[in-house]
């Protein structure tokens, strides 16, 4: 991941008697978050600051590995295409064996009808989410604003699809503070994530 020791930054390991010991019961999660030493895992990724304080600036969990061996952050990837008037939401997916990134996207419901009005395109929200033009359009800004904001190639979206609902806390896909719930999506969303790179092999 590129995070190193000797540059005061790497995965926050936390031991000691306030520290839990492990899973009930459940020695292999247990092996995954506490290692031989008794070092607790954490999951985040901190960095030392000068006065002696931790900062937390990424998470191990959510980043992942394309096939050529790039890695990919998503949520740096999600904060620059939500700049774009079209996005609301946005939740970039990728996996191990896929040489690209796709996405799931909610778009901004006023722009999107005063856009199709503009354009004369007709239809309720979810006439519109499964427009191609539309969907094309979406995904072009998204591109520029990548390209825009200095995202490599890699890192741009190969696919997207537009959802007409909001991800939010009643549907289980946020927490209550608001954060994407990863697993959540992906479980959600797997039938239109597998027909995306289905359509891209």
């Amino acid at each position: 991941m590129e995070y190193f020791a000797s540059q005061n930054t790497g995965e926050v390991c936390v031991r000691g008697s306030n520290v839990f010991h492990g899973y009930y019961k459940d020695p292999e999660k247990t092996a995954e978050a506490v290692d031989s030493e008794g070092w607790h895992h954490t999951g985040d990724v901190g960095t030392w600051l000068p006065n002696g304080t931790l900062r937390i600036i990424d998470h191990r969990k959510h980043i992942f590995k394309l096939s050529q061996g790039e890695y990919i952050v998503p949520e740096k990837i999600e904060n620059i295409y939500t700049l774009s008037q079209y996005v609301n939401q946005v939740y970039v997916y990728g996996e191990s064996l896929k040489s690209c990134i796709i996405a799931v996207v909610v778009p901004d419901v006023d722009v999107l009808r005063q856009r199709a009005n503009d354009n004369r395109v007709k239809g309720t929200l979810s006439v519109l989410c499964n427009n191609p033009q539309v969907k094309e359009l979406i995904r072009s800004d998204m591109l520029n604003w990548g390209k825009q904001s200095g995202l490599k190639s890699f890192e741009q979206v190969k696919d997207i699809y537009l959802h007409p609902d909001p991800f939010s806390v009643q549907n289980g896909l946020l927490t209550p503070t608001f954060k994407a719930k990863r697993p959540q999506l992906k479980s959600y969303f797997k039938p239109q994530l597998d027909d995306m790179y289905k359509h891209l092999d």
